[in-house]
């Protein structure tokens, strides 16, 4: 009887063991939808894991990932988590998560500065916020008692082909009542590649107890309202600039900076002239191994409305921080930085490539939709990244695309690869200045010798470095480039603020792209302008401000529902055939 007992218990113990070693195999993980321009390097930024996490629950991601792809992102492992994140699903409300985290409306709403009625939506991911055990994350009040943050789900099942209700309780040890609950979609049945909840266990040691929070919801639209800030117009501005004007290991970034400042002086003038009231704070950062913390210290940055600034990138941390935690904005005017993606108070103005690329893409299969895309291998190559983004896309349009080696440049086999029915579109691999001598001459007598064909040569935005010895040819060639910086010279807008600008400081900008005085004009104008027109209200309402800039186009679109805004916007310029300079903006 003994002997019995002991192998009985020696089974039970192996089960358990096994049961243990199962649940550590699947970390928790919530569920990420994969949206345009997103890269597997900025969604781990996102969610602050590492690019081998994500791959580790998604194999193949490492290759390649594309929007509206469902990616598992594990939950952050830390003993005292700040936050943790949850996938919205079906029917739930801001209500809903209110009950299930025991965290206020008020408080999801302020970790989620992004979030509104429009983006409240299922698939979309919001950040809980969370704090140690036995401290509420905010202060308490009588109406509502809130506890530490957990997951509702530990687990997220794919359902297969041939499973049942009954067999995924079973192995997660559910009661079918318990997993219904969690998953009130199953009352219409079980389907394959279905995602499902596992909840916790009544018994498991990590429930927490049920929480009262509000005994009555209020009106959906009412506990948006709430989050939103003012709109209306500023009695004064508070602007702050922290840039390396005196930096004296990079003279150069100095100079560029000085020239910022100074477009940045005429935009201000401009508003004043307007009746637009203005205190401008202008702090130097020094050189990138000097320390920002004694212009922290400054106790009136406290109080500004907006920063612009930093140029380098061992400042952009701390600065924002400093933002994040006296919630003011910080305009990034120049670096691209992967703290956007976890603070809601940055604006970026240069968008990181993955973003910027896929602008294009869409753009491009919208302008040359009947296209036969020739791409010209040079030895250059340092486009490859843009290359092999557009031509996934184009493949699901199923716009043609070939490749030309560079050995392979010769009038018989550029002839060979043109198509009469198409509008054929030339794209080097390569921007620099060689790969263009390399491939103007061929493709101007391709273009005399065959006149009957639609030819167009695409390019890159550092092409209008180049356009004062080359634009005869751009001409010829019917030539695009892409870019979210260009000012024509002829332009009116544009003469009159080198006219100006000459007046004011008595010497021409510098030949650089962008010209560093025109985007400190142009991001002055657009959110000091907007500030004094919306106040508190302008991430609201940047859709409506009425903006022409001179060379930066803008279009802020948040990054998520928590982080910060990335410049989306991105413009043709054409140099067509009758002699015109175009420049083709988009929706």
């Amino acid at each position: 009887m003994k002997l019995i007992k002991r192998i009985l218990f020696f089974l039970l113990l192996g089960s358990i063991t096994a049961i243990a070693c199962k649940a550590q195999k699947t970390p928790s993980y919530f569920l990420h939808t994969v949206e345009r321009g997103q890269s597997l390097y900025s969604i781990s930024n996102m969610y602050s894991v590492t690019e081998a996490d994500v791959v580790r629950l998604n194999p193949g991601s490492e290759t390649r990932i594309y929007a509206g792809q469902a990616l598992k992102i594990p939950q952050r492992a830390s003993e005292q988590p700040r936050t943790v994140f949850h996938t919205i699903q079906p029917g739930e409300t801001l209500y809903k998560l209110s009950r299930m985290y025991g965290v206020s409306v008020e408080h999801i709403c302020e970790g989620n500065p992004g979030l509104s009625a429009e983006t409240f939506r299922a698939g979309e991911v919001v950040r809980i916020p969370v704090v140690a055990s036995g401290q509420p994350a905010v202060a308490e009040d009588p109406a509502r008692v809130r506890a530490e943050v957990k997951p509702r789900c530990k687990d997220m099942h794919r359902v297969e082909r041939k499973e049942t209700i009954f067999s995924v309780c079973r192995e997660y040890g559910l009661t079918e009542q318990e997993l219904i609950e969690a998953n009130p979609e199953l009352k219409e049945g079980m389907k394959k590649g279905q995602w499902l909840c596992i909840p916790y266990l009544k018994a498991d040691p990590m429930e927490l107890p049920a929480r009262k929070v509000d005994s009555v919801p209020p009106p959906p639209m009412d506990m948006f309202r709430e989050n939103e800030l003012p709109t209306r117009p500023m009695q004064t501005i508070k602007a702050a600039l922290i840039l390396p004007f005196l930096a004296e290991v990079h003279k150069t970034d100095a100079v560029r900076m000085v020239e910022y400042y100074e477009g940045f002086l005429m935009a201000v003038d401009s508003l004043k002239r307007k009746g637009v009231s203005i205190d401008l704070c202008v702090y130097d950062s020094g050189d990138e191994d000097a320390s920002i913390d004694p212009v922290l210290a400054k106790e009136e940055l406290q109080g500004m409305d907006i920063i612009f600034g930093p140029l380098y990138k061992q400042h952009i941390r701390p600065l924002a921080d400093f933002a994040d935690r006296h919630g003011v904005r910080l305009v990034i005017p120049v670096m691209k930085d992967d703290e956007v993606f976890r603070n809601g108070c940055i604006y970026q103005v240069n968008a990181p490539p993955s973003y910027l690329y896929s602008e294009v893409y869409e753009r491009f299969a919208s302008r040359f939709p009947n296209g036969n895309v020739i791409v010209l291998d040079t030895e250059e190559k340092d486009k490859a990244e843009f290359i092999d983004g557009l031509k996934a896309e184009l493949g699901k349009k199923e716009i043609p695309m070939q490749v030309v080696t560079g050995a392979s440049l010769s009038q018989p086999v550029l002839k060979g690869a043109l198509r009469g029915d198409r509008d054929n579109v030339f794209i080097p691999t390569s921007g620099n200045v060689l790969a263009l001598n390399k491939i103007m001459p061929q493709l101007k007598i391709l273009v005399r010798e065959n006149t009957a064909a639609s030819i167009s040569l695409f390019g890159y935005p550092e092409w209008q470095t180049y356009a004062g010895d080359y634009l005869d040819s751009f001409f010829e060639l019917n030539t695009y480039f892409y870019s979210s910086f260009y000012t024509h010279n002829l332009s009116p807008a544009t003469k009159a603020f080198n006219q100006a600008f000459r007046r004011w400081y008595s010497k021409e900008m510098l030949a650089s792209y962008p010209k560093y005085g025109l985007l400190g004009f142009d991001t002055a104008l657009f959110f000091l302008s907007g500030l004094e027109e919306y106040g508190m209200g302008l991430e609201h309402n940047l859709s409506s401000h009425d903006f022409t800039p001179v060379q930066t186009g803008f279009k802020f679109e948040r990054v998520n529902n928590w982080g910060g805004f990335i410049n989306r916007n991105v413009f043709f310029i054409q140099f067509t055939k009758d002699f015109e300079l175009v420049r083709i903006d988009f929706e």
